[in-house]
């Protein structure tokens, strides 16, 4: 078995910003297989069934993004899925929007969720896909924090390719299941969904 937790912010105010990404992901995941992400469990939504053959139970967790580890460390060891069966699925304001990497462990380089997650679960040694969202300009020269930028709401330019760029992770999610993390890397790292010239700069 699989578990693919996208890591987000429960609650309607943060359902269209940057930092749910991980959220969107496992809903296209979910509208493609027809798995319901309904199911309360170990304080995350969860929703079982079959993705390329393979078992696989989704999961939201509820317990806002710097606490993520609080919700997927019990659903692995409730499950019995090991570390390497856990795909994480988040932003990366380290990258430019619409692009992605796939790595089969690391640091958290920063992400506060992964950083959770890697400390609940005692390991770095769980494959992860990491979904740009940098808009391409400095926030501070708005005077904005990443924090800022990341819950508010994507941009119109955004919104353009956001649907794309959704499908790519989950292409790539599904990939990892059938295809493993190493030939999922060759396939889906480098590629980029990008946005419309202009597309930077802030509405």
């Amino acid at each position: 078995m699989f578990l693919v937790a996208g890591l987000g912010n429960p609650g309607e105010q943060y359902a269209a910003t940057p930092h749910n990404l991980g959220f969107l992901v496992v809903d296209r995941l979910a509208a493609r297989h027809g798995i319901r992400v309904t199911r309360k469990e170990c304080q995350a939504l969860v929703g079982q069934g079959t993705v390329r053959g393979k078992t696989v139970l989704l999961a939201k967790p509820q317990t806002f993004m710097n606490l993520s580890g609080v919700a997927v460390r019990p659903l692995l060891e409730k499950y019995e899925v090991p570390p390497a069966g856990l795909i994480a699925v988040y932003d990366e304001l380290d990258l430019p929007w619409g692009a992605m990497r796939i790595r089969p462990k690391g640091s958290a380089a920063g992400h506060n969720g992964a950083k959770d997650l890697i400390a609940k679960l005692g390991t770095q040694e769980f494959p992860r896909i990491r979904l740009g969202v940098h808009p391409g300009h400095p926030l501070t020269s708005q005077g904005r924090t990443g924090a800022d930028y990341l819950l508010s709401r994507f941009t119109r330019q955004q919104n353009e390719t956001l649907d794309a760029f959704i499908d790519l992770a989950a292409d790539a999610a599904e990939s990892i299941i059938a295809e493993g993390v190493e030939l999922s890397m060759t396939r889906f790292n480098g590629r980029v969904e990008t946005v419309a010239p202009g597309a930077a700069k802030e509405e």
